[in-house]
């Protein structure tokens, strides 16, 4: 990543945590992000949770309608114990 780069998904970021009305925060992301890209970030969202509690994943694939491709990506993004995924996880959904 380069300097520019991280500055930029800084910026996003810091604005994203200013924003504190749900409904706006909606709204924001629905603009910013093509419908596709908002339904991958909450499909992937899905995915980790149902990982973190141990469901299977071919069973995940089949229920959100993915690929077990991509289930496995998310799995691999739990086995980093420190990475943002577990952490989040471990915040909000105990």
């Amino acid at each position: 990543m380069t300097n520019q780069d991280f500055k930029y998904k800084k910026e996003f970021v810091d604005l994203l945590m200013k924003i504190d009305d749900p409904k706006l925060l909606f709204s924001f992301l629905e603009d910013v992000l093509t419908p596709a890209e908002f339904s991958e970030i909450s499909k992937r969202l899905q995915i980790v949770k149902r990982l973190k509690k141990g469901e299977p994943q071919r069973k995940i694939a089949e229920d959100l309608g993915i690929g077990v491709a991509t289930v496995t990506r998310g799995s691999r993004e739990m086995l980093d114990k420190k990475g943002g995924f577990n952490k989040v996880l471990d915040i909000f959904y105990k």
